[in-house]
């Protein structure tokens, strides 16, 4: 099964033909954290492969993700009475996820010093990228948590989605206009997380009991700031550089219908497990919510890789992901009331199985366009060369 063949020939010959194509006018990108990865490459020896680099960046968030999971299963250590994450591990946590945001910056600039840029590397950073949304927004969730001065499991849902949202509309642009413009939301939601992790391990947790400025909380403005940047800044560049396209006749595609595929599982997928929150019959959201973020988050970037793929081999987008058919059937059960007191453990089977799936296809992908292109994904070594 690990040769199974996902990427199709007329995908293979699309990747043939792709030319990396980006913009990213961020000015804290421009002027701050590009001269610091131009710095911190030189590091790297030039026999390291990008994508172990990449790779690793994306096992540390992992990691950080796992050990809050241990100190704050249930994302309440942060609330008032309750026994808090030792101060000594957000200093762990926020210099890992720099550290991460970091190996994410600087591994196209080996595979350009090293002069082994191919198709599969972009591929293999955006297809971990998608994955990664969840990690880093469930795991600074922990900060805040859902006590009395905290966030609802609820609302760091609805959170979380305009993050992916977020993240899927700039690889809609992508598809689109045949340009990836790198989201502004991104560089500096990854250093403001940091920083609060690291401000969280000085002062602690209670001091985000605190009023910020005229009784409004800092989880006011925790959520304030995710939903108001991609209302303002996210969401109005991706129209306009659309819009661009559009005007100079450079769009991929014509039809209307064309043009939103992409987004049609994507909103499926939030449609049918907001279903599943509010049919709950267990109120599974408020039991087991970190689960839940975990199977929504894999199953997006599922969704989120296939669509790359499409875009970087100028293909046609599938409207429908067929992950999404075992969770339909789940909520249908659970709807139907044949299993009402086994909604948890139908729930982990869910979760196992779309993860096992996208680990499935993820592996297969890189396997089949090494052999397309005849390297090896965590080496620069040629597979024929001595």
């Amino acid at each position: 099964m690990a040769g199974y063949e996902y990427v199709s020939a007329e995908q293979l010959a699309g990747f043939d033909k792709y030319k990396y194509s980006a913009v990213d006018n961020n000015p804290l990108s421009l002027y701050v954290m590009h001269p610091f990865w131009n710095t911190v490459v030189k590091i790297f020896p030039t026999w390291l492969a990008p994508n172990l680099i990449t790779f690793c960046g994306f096992l540390l968030l992992v990691f950080n993700f796992f050990l809050m999971a241990y100190f704050d299963p249930d994302f309440y250590a942060s609330a008032p009475d309750h026994v808090h994450v030792p101060n000594k591990l957000w200093v762990i946590v926020g210099l890992l996820n720099f550290v991460a945001y970091t190996l994410d910056g600087v591994d196209g600039k080996q595979a350009r010093r090293t002069k082994s840029s191919t198709p599969l590397g972009e591929l293999f950073d955006h297809g971990l990228d998608s994955w990664a949304c969840m990690f880093f927004v469930v795991t600074v969730y922990s900060t805040f948590g859902r006590g009395s001065n905290g966030v609802s499991v609820f609302v760091l849902y609805l959170l979380l989605w305009v993050v992916l949202f977020s993240f899927i509309l700039s690889h809609w642009e992508k598809y689109n206009t045949g340009i990836l413009f790198l989201p502004w939301g991104y560089d500096i939601s990854q250093v403001t997380i940091s920083i609060v992790y690291i401000v969280t391990s000085i002062v602690g947790v209670e001091a985000w009991y605190e009023p910020f400025l005229f009784n409004i909380l800092y989880r006011d403005l925790f959520t304030t700031m995710i939903i108001g940047c991609a209302l303002t800044v996210t969401l109005p560049m991706s129209l306009h550089n659309y819009y661009k396209a559009y005007s100079s006749k450079t769009l991929k595609h014509d039809s209307l219908y064309e043009v939103m595929l992409p987004f049609f599982s994507p909103v499926l997928l939030f449609v049918l497990c907001t279903v599943w929150i509010f049919q709950s019959p267990s109120d599974i959201l408020e039991v087991h919510p970190r689960l839940f973020y975990f199977m929504v988050g894999t199953a997006f970037a599922n969704i989120s890789c296939r669509l790359i793929v499409c875009q970087m081999s100028s293909t046609r987008c599938q409207p429908l992901n067929w992950l999404l058919l075992p969770l339909a059937l789940a909520i249908l059960t659970i709807m139907s009331g044949l299993v009402p007191q086994h909604e948890t453990l139908l729930l982990y089977l869910l979760t196992v199985v779309i993860t096992l799936a996208h680990i499935h296809y993820g592996v297969c992908v890189v396997n089949q366009l090494s052999k397309h292109f005849n390297i090896w994904p965590f080496s620069l070594r040629k597979p024929n060369s001595d």
